[in-house]
């Protein structure tokens, strides 16, 4: 089948008509290291192939990314990542202390959190990435808003320390924990003047939006993101969504990365490729809605809307060395990724 992206290499356009007919989007380009999280790099190996990609920022989104939390590696790597004109960004994971996959492996959910914001602050990175947890806490006791609160606890307990560091919480719409509408009430609960979003357009999609839907509502606080196509098509007891690499899926990347361009003009537009397999959401059942009782009408009338233009797709099979067969296929699916956004969205920085 002939992608977006091969159809238009197909024809060669001179750059001053490619310019106007196909105008440029004003966006740092880069990705997040769990786009290529099968080859186990450390935070110098995935520099270096950042550079070679010729990106303009990094995610590092984990803090096991690091060969150590020491100041003066920190520094360096931040030093380094600037001589190479590649903006850095820093992150981690769930900062909700009563999310049912909480991890305690950095302490307290502010001891973590304090971590977190002093590795940014070290490497040079405005923005803090965390979230809050997964689609099962929607399904825990007291429900998502319960983890919600909690969440806003924690955050109004580090508001100083980040405003003295000078680097912005970006809460992520993370693995089917919260809508949009949701995460930006807790944002704006915590505070506006040290929380943004990190926004996930194939998340999105676990909670039943449509990315369009969810970039309207997160844009105008969005600090960082993590993007990536998705497709979804209908089955017996609801639907089926796989996350895809850019111009393989449902969503429209130039309305897309446009409307980003608009709505949040100074955050990175970061890939975060995760593909090759399907989640399904049975909402025919009505089981499925423990948990989901305030999804508002209107937005999963518009998810509803794009599964029906969906069709199936094969899941990723790894053939002879699984590990090999992975680490080659991530490495594909972002570089082809990568590929689309520039030729095809022309997406470049100002």
């Amino acid at each position: 089948m002939k992608t977006a992206l091969t159809a238009a290499a197909a024809v060669p356009v001179a750059a001053g008509a490619a310019e106007e007919t196909n105008p440029r989007i004003p966006l740092r380009l880069g990705f997040d290291n769990f786009s290529i999280r099968a080859l186990g790099w450390k935070a110098g190996a995935v520099l270096d192939y950042a550079a070679k990609q010729k990106v303009d920022a990094l995610l590092l989104s984990d803090l096991d990314v690091y060969e150590s939390h020491e100041e003066g590696y920190l520094r360096d790597l931040g030093k380094r990542a600037k001589d190479l004109g590649i903006a850095l960004y820093a992150g981690t994971g769930g900062i909700c202390p009563s999310a049912v996959r909480f991890d305690r492996k950095w302490g307290t959910a502010e001891e973590h959190l304090r971590l977190t914001l002093r590795v940014a602050s070290l490497v040079g990175s405005p923005v803090a990435r965390c979230y809050q947890g997964f689609a099962d806490d929607r399904r825990s006791e007291g429900g998502i808003y319960a983890r919600m609160k909690d969440t806003v606890a924690v955050l109004k307990a580090v508001r100083s320390e980040a405003l003295d560091r000078g680097v912005k919480i970006g809460i992520e719409n993370h693995a089917g924990d919260m809508q949009a509408w949701e995460l930006l009430g807790l944002i704006d609960e915590a505070g506006r003047d040290f929380t943004g979003c990190t926004i996930d357009s194939g998340n999105a999609t676990w909670t039943l939006e449509d990315p369009m839907q969810n970039l309207e509502i997160l844009g105008p606080v969005t600090v960082c993101s993590g993007i990536r196509d998705s497709m979804i098509w209908e089955d017996a007891e609801g639907c089926q969504v796989q996350w895809m690499a850019m111009g393989e899926g449902l969503m429209d990347g130039r309305a897309y990365a446009r409307r980003f361009a608009e709505l949040a003009p100074q955050a990175p537009f970061i890939l975060e490729i995760i593909s090759g397999f399907a989640r399904g959401s049975g909402y025919l059942k009505p089981e499925f809605w423990s948990g989901y009782e305030k999804i508002r009408p209107p937005e999963f009338a518009r998810f509803l809307a794009m599964a029906k233009r969906g069709k199936a797709v094969p899941p990723f099979r790894a053939e002879g060395d699984r590990r090999k067969a992975e680490q080659e296929y991530q490495l594909a699916e972002l570089e082809r990724s990568l590929r689309y956004c520039r030729e095809v969205l022309n997406i470049r920085p100002a």
